[in-house]
């Protein structure tokens, strides 16, 4: 349905999806949201009362008023906060103030979709904003900004999206992090002023805040209400969090522009990234929602995620036929369905000093090419990957020898290196060709199935050579177009998203890639913590999740077998351990693993996560409930020694309450088990049934468990469902 302008004073739109509503005020320049949260079910006869709350409040003083700020929030409008537009016109044009064009509001597929068009003629300026709905109720919005003048240019110096959140939003959290320790939560209250989240590195990074989440004091997993936003955009960023003098709180993000970086042009557009949100109960509906609309993709990874063996802390750069034939050997004794094999293989790739950019098999340690090893991989049964890193480039190698201008600089001088490496410049054509033909090519002639793109260091003043001119935001897209014309030749093959770990972990990659490296540890202890929080926008099919070796590389720290096996389980499980070391009693018992990995990984990878509140800060209970509630595996993890001598019990949430459940322990876990007089509980040992009802209200009775260890049991329907009976209903029947 399309509405003109001079129709724009029509009532409020109303879009709804899985208990969610979106109001937005669709009469001024900008669209406004007036409500997105709980659903409203609005009727014909609530539309009235649904337009005024776009009315302005005035305040007592006469000089502040209130107001639902747009998504691309003007001061024109009366916004005193941060501007939705910053730009001008060689110093000019500084403000805009939009007025409407007309709207459509559309719906297909369970989606709908909101596209508005306004213009500010003074400015010569036309602004389209798309609100999107998703059946999953994730919200997006995005903004496309024109220049309509006829000869002048126009400077975006930033454009940023906001939405709304009512006066229940008291807290904030969001992440921090580094390489070895991402996604580290952290908590703070909404204050007057702003929370800003500014990624600078030319990559998502790991520090980055992934989420913002504003929601009631105190909210958790399963309490509080809860919005969210996650800005899409692995290049420079910013999300952010704002509360006014005026009280009115909006949540937002964008692209973070360098100065002179997005220049218009007569005619040309600019468009933001996307702007992700979700509204729940509780950080578990948030989460189900980004989980729900990941997996409405078409592109979703659909086939059960194969277990990977990666070889690079298995072998690191020492290199050879032999030595990797062995370790194929050993993984597919384990049950390992695909290989990969990491950094090392290419051109003059001793060490990381040398050789990236030069994507050619390095005849010096492979005389007759890849061939051979994938041959043996192949006759094993499993897929084979390679590792790639296309945007950086070695100053030691023969591209950077013959093409120096290809390093993205700022002139002349070459930025600071880091892990020996500088970036090179994709929005060159023959930059972006070299890359593209030499990754292809290899692809082709070894059917190669699976690609990890890596990306070990920021982008430090990402300039073109010649021009001294900002490129990250056209880098970014460079990327994005490499990916999609890799998958366009290549249409099976499936692409990792690794940057030193989890440092490009974002909803836009995540549209061209079939899952993230979380982290580059693999400390079990660590992960459990990663993974729990890298969980709240991504499901577990798309975050790998591997068995290192018993003596972390990263922390040394030492863990069972079983502790690290049972953290991997919750992710897309892989292997990255040197098997050639492992006892024979060793690789059976991981051989059990992948067993039950392979078991579990429909349940786990179409499941609802869900995660217990339990009081007791040294343990963490967690698991995935199958789509129906008739099947669902539980973790309950001990991070470390408590003060209390017992762990009490283990509400266990998202069952169906009628359902009658069966306990299953995972013996593989058994280790776990504090050794006690009188033994784990009785649910561990003697057959156990249970209603749902009991096991969410009051809970398992949590056994004793070793620190850093993690126990499993699954929960498996009985049959039937349980009907509660009263006193006066057994008497009855005497």
């Amino acid at each position: 349905m399309t509405v003109s302008a001079a129709e724009s004073s029509a009532q409020p739109a109303v879009l709804e999806a899985a208990g969610v509503s979106v109001v937005v005020d669709v009469s001024g320049g900008v669209p406004r949201i007036l409500h997105w949260g709980p659903r409203v079910g609005a009727r014909a006869s609530d539309r009235p009362f649904l337009r005024s709350l776009a009315e302005t409040q005035r305040g007592a003083d006469g000089l502040h008023d209130s107001m639902p700020p747009a998504v691309l929030p003007e001061q024109a409008a009366g916004w005193m906060g941060t501007p939705g537009l910053e730009g001008h016109r060689d110093g000019t044009t500084f403000s805009s103030r939009f007025v409407t064009a007309g709207h459509e509001l559309n719906s297909a597929a369970g989606r709908q979709t909101l596209n508005s068009r306004a213009v500010d003629d003074d400015a010569q300026l036309e602004l389209t904003t798309t609100i999107e709905l998703a059946p999953s109720g994730v919200l997006r919005l995005r903004a496309g900004l024109t220049n309509t003048a006829p000869v002048s240019h126009y400077t975006v110096d930033a454009m940023r999206l906001a939405l709304p959140v009512p006066a229940e939003a008291q807290e904030l959290l969001d992440f921090a992090g580094r390489h070895l320790r991402e996604r580290t939560p952290q908590r703070r209250a909404f204050r007057v002023g702003t929370h800003l989240r500014e990624g600078r590195r030319g990559r998502t990074g790991s520090d980055a805040a992934m989420l913002l989440a504003a929601g009631t004091p105190g909210f958790s997993f399963r309490s509080g209400e809860i919005w969210a936003v996650h800005t899409a955009w692995s290049g420079n960023h910013v999300t952010f969090a704002e509360l006014g003098l005026t009280g009115e709180r909006v949540l937002g993000g964008g692209e973070l522009l360098l100065p002179g970086e997005m220049i218009l042009a007569p005619g040309e557009i600019y468009t933001t990234p996307w702007v992700y949100a979700a509204h729940g109960s509780g950080l578990d509906e948030v989460a189900a929602a980004f989980h729900a609309h990941l997996r409405e993709r078409g592109s979703h990874p659909s086939s059960p995620r194969p277990v990977v063996l990666n070889t690079w802390e298995a072998v690191y750069f020492d290199q050879d036929l032999a030595s990797l034939t062995a370790l194929a050997e050993c993984g597919a004794k384990v049950g390992a369905e695909r290989f990969v094999l990491d950094d090392g293989w290419f051109l003059g790739r001793r060490d990381d000093t040398a050789g990236l950019g030069d994507w050619q098999v390095d005849r010096a340690v492979w005389p007759d090419g890849l061939g051979a090893l994938v041959g043996a991989v192949r006759g094993l049964g499993m897929q084979f990957g390679l590792w790639f890193e296309p945007e950086m480039v070695n100053e030691d190698s023969e591209v950077a020898r013959a093409h120096p201008d290809w390093i993205l600089a700022p002139g002349e001088r070459l930025p600071i290196a880091g892990r020996n490496q500088q970036v090179l410049n994709l929005t060159l054509p023959d930059a972006y060709a070299h890359v593209l033909e030499s990754m292809s090519s290899l692809v082709a002639e070894y059917d190669i199935d699976y690609i990890k793109w890596d990306h070990n260091r920021d982008l430090a003043e990402p300039g073109d050579r010649t021009s001294a001119a900002p490129r990250v935001h056209q880098q970014t897209r460079a990327v994005y177009a490499l990916m999609d014309e890799l998958r366009r030749r290549h249409p099976r093959l499936e692409i990792e998203s690794c940057s030193s770990g989890g440092g490009r972990v974002d909803l836009e990659v995540l549209q061209r890639t079939d899952r993230v490296w979380a982290s580059d540890c693999i400390d079990a202890l660590e992960r459990q913590q990663i993974q729990r929080w890298t969980g709240l926008l991504l499901p577990p099919e798309l975050v790998g999740s591997h068995v290192g070796a018993p003596t972390a590389h990263t922390t040394y720290r030492t863990h069972s077998m079983a502790f690290r096996a049972a953290t991997a389980l919750f992710g897309h499980f892989g292997i990255e351990w040197d098997l050639r070391q492992a006892s024979a009693a060793e690789l059976d018992e991981l051989a059990a693993w992948v067993e039950l990995y392979k078991q579990e990984r429909d349940l786990i990878h179409s499941g609802t996560a869900v995660h217990c509140d339990h009081p007791d800060d040294a343990y963490w209970a967690h698991g995935y409930v199958g789509e129906r509630a008739e099947r669902a595996i539980f973790a309950f993890v001990a991070l470390g020694t408590s003060v209390a001598a017992q762990p009490g019990r283990i509400r266990l949430p998202g069952l169906n309450p009628d359902t009658v459940y069966r306990v299953e322990p995972i013996h593989l876990s058994d280790s776990a088990l504090v050794h006690t007089a009188s033994g784990p509980p009785s649910w561990w040992t003697e057959p156990t049934t249970v209603t749902g009802r009991l096991l969410g209200s009051v809970g398992l009775q949590a056994p004793m468990v070793y620190p850093e260890q993690a126990l499993l049991f699954r929960l498996v329907a009985d049959g039937g469902t349980h009907t509660e009976n009263t006193t006066a209903d057994i008497e009855g029947r005497s």
